[in-house]
């Protein structure tokens, strides 16, 4: 059935991680010497002497993982954290193999760079599920559903990549279904391809000159001028359309959702089977997600310029 293919669970974390000291590689509860357990403080040192170092490896490792989030590449070597934090490469290269070690950071073993990983991805997904967003484009998302009996969703972007956050399911019995909580390049698929065509030109050069466009089906648009022109049209008209390009058989038609700053915060989008998807929908559902879009991002605080 075509809701297979896009239809797995959401990966839940059932087991609770051993914090670590970031710096210290120290679990919680443990001290560096076993035989120390249960000791008063030797010398007079007191507790606020080992509470000032926890707070400071804290606030380091906090440093690196918003140096990484921040990055404008998707992942960053450890000399270029050291020089934009000023710190020494021994203590980001000791934070960051914990952080690896907790799944909050992946490491490649090729390129020696660390991205966020899984870890970081989870926790993010919390976040923004507790967060307003999903709850302000609920109604509009269940409205576009009623209307076009297709499966709505609500995409958010995350650096040069984006994952669904929510969605509402088509109530016909062949429909999409997609995986929450999934990283999606922004070259391919209509979310995708409505998130990059509302980014700065300079974010959107970066994000082209990060790797290639890889193809997800055989008609993905891998050449980069193709793909500008793909998107000047999306922002011509204020929607995206995708036929079969992040999946094959599926379609999409999405459009970009804007935060109070005038940033692309993610993208609202109908889809469902490429043959239930014609021309004519298409056009219809643009219009559809355009209003929807509009209105969740002037519930977030947007006001676009006026002429």
């Amino acid at each position: 059935m075509f809701a297979e293919w896009d239809n797995f669970p959401v990966r839940q974390t059932s087991e609770v991680r051993e914090s670590q000291l970031c710096c210290g590689l120290v679990r919680s509860g443990e001290s560096k010497n076993s035989g120390d357990i249960g000791r008063p403080p030797a010398n007079g040192a007191g507790t606020s002497s080992e509470e000032g170092q926890t707070s400071s490896g804290v606030e380091r490792a906090l440093q690196v993982i918003f140096a990484v989030a921040a990055a404008k590449e998707p992942d960053i070597g450890v000399s270029e954290l050291a020089r934009s934090l000023g710190l020494s490469k021994a203590v980001v290269h000791r934070v960051v193999r914990t952080l690896v070690a907790a799944d909050f950071f992946s490491f490649d073993e090729r390129t020696r760079r660390y991205s966020l990983g899984p870890g970081a991805v989870s926790v993010g997904l919390a976040a923004m599920a507790q967060m307003e967003v999903p709850r302000i484009a609920q109604p509009h998302l269940e409205r576009l559903v009623a209307r076009t009996r297709e499966t709505a969703t609500l995409s958010v972007r995350y650096g040069f990549q984006r994952m669904y956050l929510t969605q509402v399911l088509s109530p016909q019995e062949i429909q999409m279904s997609v995986q929450l909580g999934r990283l999606y390049p922004l070259h391919a698929g209509g979310s995708s391809k409505a998130i990059l065509a509302a980014m700065q030109p300079d974010e959107i050069r970066s994000c082209l000159a990060a790797g290639p466009l890889d193809a997800l089906t055989p008609i993905t648009i891998q050449d980069t001028d193709r793909l500008l022109e793909e998107l000047e049209l999306i922002r011509r008209r204020g929607y995206a359309v995708s036929l079969g390009e992040r999946q094959q058989g599926a379609a999409s038609v999405a459009a970009p959702v804007y935060e109070a700053t005038g940033s692309v915060y993610g993208s609202i989008s109908v889809c469902g089977p490429v043959g239930r998807l014609s021309a004519g929908e298409t056009e219809t559902y643009g219009r559809l997600v355009k209003e929807a879009a509009a209105e969740v991002s002037r519930q977030l605080g947007y006001r676009p310029a006026q002429p």
